[in-house]
């Protein structure tokens, strides 16, 4: 990535016209970048890694359309959302999510969250299970279950996490935003399912994710959150966090997960149920990789609205 690169590449970039409203939103003592539509009860979207928020773009206008009130966001470092060099724990993720609902005017929401968005998804709704209605989780494990399985299956879980371990390597965003972030297509083509890598909106989905990558400090600031997942495993902030995480969720969850992922296996994600004593529903979806989001959009769609009109 050249000097004249980096240059084009700001946020406005994430900013796209489409059947929605952009506007910032001050939470958790950051700024956040949200796209919204629609009204009625509050479901908001966590995209995950390497995206952001455009990762809903064909479910905002469907899931507004249906009674709801659609609110996608940049999480904290993604997007035209704040990127301070602090704050990617565990602890103050969680707190971005439930300080946006209440600062949308909300007590509580539907939370749907794909990949590392699936993760804060679950976060969230452990530490804070009263602002948590419904959850809809889209390729991602619970974060205890993915723990155990890098563990205790090194051949399957702990090879398919390669590419995320060489993120705790200094300075890995350079490599990450190297050739026009050319690595953010890798993983999108890696995790991705045959279908969608090889279909029409591939190439322009790539393009956004990575130009949304190569705004600066944005990569920074998204390895920094796979770097504290890793690093507080021998602290004491990272032993608090799992003993928060033991108690088990009060909110009903919905678990969708890819046949074809390779980033979270099928095996690793379905063993999630044991921390789950709410109604609890686990779907497999064939031919379908990391992202099914924008893999099968319309079966998405049917999903969360089925799960939030429950």
């Amino acid at each position: 990535m050249n000097a004249r690169t980096l240059g084009r590449m700001d946020e406005s970039r994430v900013l796209v016209d489409g059947p929605w409203t952009h506007r910032f939103v001050g939470a958790n003592g950051t700024r956040f970048h949200v796209v919204e539509a629609g009204s009625g009860p509050l479901v908001l979207f966590l995209h995950g890694f390497p995206e952001f928020w455009y990762a809903w773009h064909e479910l905002l206008p469907a899931v507004a359309g249906a009674g709801f009130r659609a609110v996608a966001v940049d999480l904290r470092g993604y997007g035209a959302s704040d990127k301070p060099p602090r704050g990617y724990d565990g602890y103050t993720m969680a707190a971005d999510v439930t300080g946006l609902i209440r600062a949308l005017g909300e007590r509580s929401a539907n939370i749907v969250g794909a990949g590392f968005g699936g993760m804060l998804g679950w976060t969230a709704a452990a530490f804070h299970p009263k602002m948590v209605r419904r959850l809809v989780v889209l390729g991602a494990a619970h974060p205890l279950r993915l723990r155990a399985a890098l563990f205790n299956d090194p051949r399957g879980q702990i090879s398919a996490s390669a590419p995320t371990l060489r993120f705790q390597l200094p300075r890995y965003e350079h490599i990450l935003t190297r050739n026009d972030a050319a690595l953010v297509g890798e993983f999108l083509r890696r995790g991705g399912g045959p279908d969608w890598v090889q279909g029409e909106a591939f190439p322009d989905y790539e393009r956004r994710c990575r130009e949304a990558m190569q705004i600066p400090q944005a990569a920074f600031c998204a390895l920094e959150a796979y770097r504290w997942a890793f690093r507080s495993v021998l602290r004491l902030h990272g032993y608090r966090f799992v003993k928060l995480m033991q108690q088990p969720l009060v909110t009903p969850t919905l678990q969708l997960h890819g046949a074809l992922d390779t980033s979270v296996l099928p095996r690793t994600a379905q063993g999630s149920s044991r921390y789950v004593i709410a109604p609890y529903e686990w779907r497999l979806l064939d031919g379908v990789g990391h992202f099914p989001h924008v893999e099968t959009p319309d079966v998405i769609l049917g999903e969360v609205l089925r799960w939030s009109k429950t």
